[in-house]
């Protein structure tokens, strides 16, 4: 759900400054007309050929989704200029990846034979413990996932490559801290670190198929999109990009890793993941929707805050209920059954918190596996080292984004009482959940 940005370089100045300062050049760019300004695809990706030194992209299939998701965010999003720099930066380092990923299958064809066996997949509404439980898993050293800094740059730099040196880890280690100074609220919201597991929503934003776009941007016209066109092409690429990560040095031999895969947007995809991967394996997480709606909403708001000149937080609450209504639905639809060789495995955030090293060991049962002694052993050390999964405390209010708690209870009440999830307490009008016990806080 998250992306880090290189232009991200902010002196140390007060962030009352550093607000004025960007509220000044934004002010500045409107004026001149220059946050309306159409970007031009074939630019982008002529930046990104002068960069990496190549040319060949192996098809064009790209095209398209990145001119749509462009004219989408300088149509709908409202672009501040650090959202103009973010889309811009964006857009060159995928290019950048997929001339890279080509350039890596031509001198080595063996790359697309690589097997991605039984991928798990984690899903389920937002903020309900997907990040938690796929953290966990990382435990046992037979797992594997795709991490934020590899799934930003995969390949070393050349500049990297020319000193012999592999900066990756620290580079991105610096633009998450560089983020963080202009969405201070992040942290505590997402805690993510270069070596954390990242959701998949950015392996599929290298072709321009992917909803975490959505997450940043208020792009519906994309959204509606990319809903139509589907998911399959985006996956495709997914399981190329494990296999590029799988095949390189240092991925030890033998056997190849199990995969597992974390994003509350494979809930819309779940056609497109039995397309590409018949035999996954899904995790479905449930939680209760109105605690998901407050927490998920305040996300999207700080997600978007640098990026755009306007935020509506109704606006944002009404999305936010819309998506992850249709979420559960889809949920509700497939039951136990996806279409997979296994049943689905349910987890309830409630099971999670209370007893992680038993809720593990459930997912594990359920494919026919066993967690290894140590495992389970590091994980009683990392839920204890991080009570609270490294998260802060924050207030939320249903009345801040335009929703009542009733009238969204009542809306998730089907999707409740299917997958049997225990209710949560909610705070009443005008009251926050500051004092929720700090397990709850997980996402």
């Amino acid at each position: 759900m998250v992306r880090t940005h290189a232009w991200a370089r902010a002196p140390e100045a007060s962030l009352s400054l550093e607000t004025a300062t960007l509220s000044l050049l934004n002010g500045m760019a409107g004026t001149l007309g220059m946050l309306r300004r159409q970007f031009v695809p074939d630019r982008l990706v002529a930046i990104a050929r002068r960069q990496t030194g190549l040319s060949d992209f192996g098809d064009a299939a790209f095209e398209d989704p990145l001119r749509r998701l462009l004219e989408s965010c300088v149509a709908e999003a409202d672009l501040s200029v650090v959202g103009r720099l973010s889309i811009r930066w964006e857009a060159v380092r995928f290019l950048s990846n997929l001339l890279r990923l080509r350039e890596a299958e031509r001198r080595d064809p063996a790359i697309l034979g690589e097997p991605v066996a039984a991928p798990i997949f984690i899903t389920g509404l937002p903020r309900s413990g997907t990040t938690f439980l796929h953290r966990l898993m990382m435990a046992d050293p037979a797992n594997r996932a795709p991490l934020v800094w590899e799934t930003i740059y995969p390949y070393p730099l050349p500049a990297d490559a020319r000193r012999g040196a592999d900066r990756r880890v620290e580079k991105v280690q610096g633009q998450l801290r560089a983020f963080e100074r202009i969405a201070p609220e992040f942290r505590s919201l997402h805690p993510l670190e270069a070596r954390s597991p990242q959701e998949c929503g950015d392996i599929n934003a290298h072709v321009f198929r992917s909803l975490r776009f959505e997450t940043t941007y208020n792009i519906p016209s994309y959204r509606r999109w990319l809903d139509a066109d589907g998911h399959v092409d985006a996956y495709r690429f997914h399981k190329r990009f494990l296999q590029h990560l799988q095949h390189q040095p240092g991925q030890g031999a033998g056997q190849p890793p199990r995969w597992v895969l974390k994003c509350p947007d494979h809930v819309f995809a779940l056609d497109a993941i039995r397309a590409v991967y018949p035999d996954a394996r899904l995790v479905f997480v449930h939680r209760d929707p109105v605690k998901v709606l407050l927490s998920v909403t305040r996300l999207t708001e700080v997600l978007r805050q640098p990026f755009t000149r306007r935020i509506d937080q109704v606006a944002i609450g009404r999305q936010e209920s819309a998506r992850w209504l249709e979420g559960a639905r889809r949920m509700m639809a497939v039951g136990d059954d996806a279409g997979l060789p296994e049943p689905v495995c349910h987890v309830h955030h409630m099971d999670l918190v209370s007893d992680p090293v038993a809720t593990v060991q459930g997912v594990y049962r359920h494919f026919g596996l066993a967690l290894p002694e140590p495992a389970a052993i590091a994980i009683d050390r990392l839920v204890a080292e991080k009570p609270n999964g490294g998260y802060g405390k924050h207030s939320y209010r249903f009345e801040d984004h335009g929703l009542d708690g009733a009238a969204e209870r009542a809306k998730f009440r089907d999707y409740m009482l299917r997958f049997g999830i225990a209710t949560e307490s909610t705070p009443p009008p005008g009251r926050s959940d500051a004092k929720l016990p700090e397990g709850l806080a997980i996402k």
